[in-house]
């Protein structure tokens, strides 16, 4: 068939030839591309066209013909309907295949670079590793209800359990829904600014087991706010009870200020050995068993002796710069977000850590004054957010000509332009080792390490 015949609501045959970065397959007609959900690679399937645009279109799988073997039957009972997972139909071997192709893709295609590529290292159990859960109150059919968004909307799904989340923060989201609706609370409507409670989150701490709940509240009475804190107490095995108030009519889950109405301020946990304290807000990575794993990739790329004196960018609360400050002769990190580096502080303090620096600001800022005082990193370490490496930060690393850069991503389209960047300015790179942080999805954390040439 000819891509200029195809129609809107039209059905039509055709067999998927990959996968998108967003786990969506892809199949051609007359080599127009078509983005069809929840199929996989080799699939012959029958789709109904939803979309055309001028160079590719969209379209809804109604059956498959002839069926992957890397295809399961997903667990959860609203993976078709919730936003949060993208993969559960795919194989746990074809996620991690899947995300590996992905990255020697990118670093072909963005960066131009003949790297080795390795397995992803992927988990044993790859279900109920989150440590962090955020949830979303609302109205369904007239009850309160927390759950996930659908996909594409802010249409709450009422569901018991979320099988990514661990068992603890599971249990204590689904009490507090029973406990809040028992006291009439009312969830927070986003049309019209009004209602009580807006988000349920959980931390846990996987080393210690505390738990910590925190109610997002549009102001800080509450109605029965006693009484919820009091059930919430008898019924759950909690390290600590916050309430963040959020009165903004916005998407932004939080709000600026942060209490605490029963137990703890914080919770603690540990990553290889290093003990690091939780609050609300604290930026802490949400894989616990395979952060181990993302760090010590990081640590041995460092192949620190204690001689070092090692820059952290983008250091959040120190939880890089801490396991390495073990081995290093000095550590210094930097962190746009102040709280984060208060964080970072108090972290360094509670190890007994007297061998780090640690200040606020822009790393691309930061950094280029700190060379300018003499400050000079044998390794420097970036784990920068999905958009990567700041410009200004590269020509810094460029000028400094640090031995070795150990650089973290979460984007490896990011990461392939900026190591395009380094390996260009003198800089040689063997292999980028993906680590999957977040199974059930497509997201792709990995670790390289480039050595000045």
């Amino acid at each position: 068939m000819e891509a200029s015949l195809l129609k809107k609501n039209q059905s039509i045959e055709l067999t998927i030839e990959d996968l998108t970065h967003d786990g969506s397959g892809v199949g051609k007609i007359d080599g127009y591309p078509l983005f069809i959900p929840n199929t996989l690679p080799g699939e012959k399937v029958t789709a109904k066209i939803i979309k055309l645009n001028k160079n590719y279109g969209f379209a809804r799988m109604e059956t498959i013909e002839s069926v992957s073997a890397d295809r399961v039957e997903p667990p959860c009972a609203v993976y078709s309907k919730c936003g949060g997972c993208s993969l559960q139909h795919l194989s746990y071997d074809g996620q991690l295949a899947f995300k590996r192709n992905q990255v020697e893709e990118t670093m072909k295609r963005i960066g131009k670079l003949n790297v080795d590529v390795p397995k992803t290292l992927g988990m044993e159990n790859p279900w109920r590793y989150r440590n962090k859960s955020q949830v979303p109150v609302g109205f369904v059919n007239g009850k309160l209800t927390a759950g996930f968004y659908q996909k594409r909307s802010h249409a709450i799904i009422d569901m018991s359990t979320c099988l990514i989340h661990n068992e603890q923060g599971d249990f204590a989201v689904q009490k507090t829904r029973e406990i809040l609706a028992k006291y009439g609370t009312e969830p927070y409507d986003e049309k019209t600014g009004k209602g009580d409670i807006r988000h349920i989150m959980t931390r846990f701490a996987h080393t210690t087991g505390q738990l910590m709940l925190v109610l997002v509240t549009t102001k800080e009475r509450m109605p029965f706010k006693n009484e919820i804190v009091q059930d919430l107490v008898e019924q759950l095995e909690l390290t600590s009870i916050v309430q963040n108030i959020n009165p903004h009519k916005t998407n932004v889950i939080f709000g600026d200020r942060t209490k605490t109405l029963w137990g703890k301020d914080i919770i603690e946990d540990t990553i290889h050995g290093i003990r690091f304290a939780i609050s609300a807000r604290s930026f802490y990575q949400v894989n616990p068993l395979q952060t181990e794993v993302l760090y010590q990739q990081a640590i041995d790329a460092a192949e620190l002796t204690g001689e070092e004196t090692v820059i952290d960018a983008y250091c959040g609360i120190g939880s890089i710069s801490l396991c390495l400050a073990k081995k290093a002769k000095h550590v210094y990190g930097v962190e746009i977000v102040d709280q984060a580096i208060q964080d970072a502080r108090a972290n360094a303090e509670l190890n007994e850590l007297t061998n780090t620096t640690f200040e606020t600001g822009k790393a691309e800022e930061v950094i280029p004054a700190w060379y300018k005082a003499g400050i000079e990193a044998d390794v420097l370490v970036v784990d920068p957010p999905r958009k990567g490496c700041d410009e200004k930060l590269l020509e810094t690393i460029l000028a400094m000509k640090p031995k070795k850069v150990v650089y973290v991503s979460c984007n490896p389209g990011t990461l392939a332009r900026d190591m395009k960047i380094l390996t260009d300015g003198g800089y040689v790179a063997k292999k980028v080792q993906p680590v999957d942080m977040f199974p059930m999805t497509t997201h792709i954390e990995a670790v390289t390490v480039l050595h000045l040439n």
